[in-house]
């Protein structure tokens, strides 16, 4: 039996002389070229039903992937399976087309190629591939607040495809927000944050949708921006909000991917009480009561190193994106806290508090509450 690899010039001359030569890429691959007149066959199909594929035997076959490796280990799978006239493209593609042989683009929408190239990393990952890239195109995220948080938040979740972006905040741009909010430049300032942050997300992928909605979050329109979500990222700065969404997430079950920080520390947990009810616990159950002021200064009064809020941002769409996809250990009952002077990592277990006021089992959901009054001991 001769080799099964033979170079790209030796495969272009088989090919010329009437053997088949199937590209077994996925789209995202081929969208950079392909070796004129290939066939595309994914792998799975030629490994796990090869006779539905190919169902003649003694077809001269030629396999090329993009560097030769897939292609050698489907030519040994198929000559097992009693394939005689199987051979595999030394160097694949890339190969081919350093070699100058004739390459073909596959016709796509310029939609396509766009979305083919810009999340082709994405592609590579088994857990997130083309069918989680396109669940994360479908989903929809609440982002509450468009400054320290949510910027680095809003950025990557933009970045990484996510569909529908609803951003709430009623700020407008200050210079002394430049520091930390990365969504904003010089130009911003004056601007509503939305506003502003929706111009700098869709400049980055155009092809979502950024909802930009100027408004305070309260009690009278929180149900309403709750609408179709899949997820909540708290992105806000103050302890009544928190209450507030942590409330709203368990009255909609939906999980509520929180963040705070201060000075050169910051701590990050998902809270989805809402859905495991007894199982998870909430953001009453770590904090049943607001902590005095003096304890939890805010970043006006106390100060916090500029790149802080980025860390914990971008630790915050990333448990996101894993409960988008169903993927790894979200955060859920654990709260990590880190000291960025340090550089040091914690991971705190948290228990459902059985008594909660908001979470516990078969309790029923006891309605908004003034927050405010509530956080401030009155």
């Amino acid at each position: 039996m001769d080799s099964i690899e033979i170079s790209p010039q030796q495969a272009l001359a088989r090919q010329q002389a009437g053997a088949r030569l199937i590209d077994l890429r996925d789209l995202d691959e081929r969208v950079t070229g392909m070796a004129a007149g290939a066939h595309a066959i994914a792998l799975a199909q030629v490994l796990d039903a090869p006779l539905q594929v190919l169902p003649q035997r003694d077809e001269a076959l030629l396999l090329i992937c993009a560097r030769g490796q897939r292609s050698l280990r489907a030519v040994q799978a198929l000559r097992e399976a009693g394939y005689a006239r199987v051979h595999s493209v030394a160097g694949g593609t890339q190969a081919w087309q350093a070699a100058g042989l004739p390459v073909e683009q596959p016709e796509l929408e310029p939609a396509q190629v766009d979305f083919l190239q810009r999340y082709s990393r994405h592609f590579r990952l088994p857990q997130v591939g083309m069918q989680g890239q396109r669940a994360l195109q479908q989903a929809r995220v609440l982002v509450v607040g468009a400054g320290g948080l949510g910027s680095p938040a809003a950025f990557y979740l933009a970045a990484a495809g996510i569909g529908h972006l609803r951003l709430v905040d009623d700020d407008r741009v200050e210079r002394s927000n430049l520091q930390r909010q990365i969504l904003h430049t010089d130009h911003s300032v004056g601007q509503h944050k939305v506003a502003s942050a929706q111009q700098r997300l869709l400049a980055l992928n155009p092809h979502i949708q950024v909802q930009a909605i100027a408004q305070r979050v309260s009690s009278h329109n929180i149900d309403e921006l709750m609408t179709d979500v899949d997820v909540v990222l708290d992105g806000s700065d103050n302890f009544p909000l928190r209450y507030l969404l942590n409330d709203a997430c368990i009255k909609h079950a939906k999980p509520l991917v929180y963040a705070a920080i201060e000075r050169f520390s910051g701590q990050v947990a998902v809270f989805d009480a809402g859905r495991q009810r007894g199982v998870a616990p909430c953001y009453r159950c770590l904090f049943p009561q607001p902590p005095a002021a003096e304890d939890a200064p805010n970043c006006a009064d106390a100060g916090v190193l500029g790149v802080l809020p980025g860390l914990a941002g971008v630790m915050q769409a990333t448990e996101v994106i894993k409960l988008l996809l169903g993927i790894g250990e979200p955060l859920v009952g654990r709260l990590l806290r880190f000291d960025s002077l340090q550089m040091q990592f914690r991971s705190l277990r948290l228990t459902p508090d059985p008594d909660c006021a908001l979470c516990a089992p078969q309790r029923p959901f006891p309605g908004y509450i003034d927050y405010a009054a509530f956080c401030s001991g009155h």
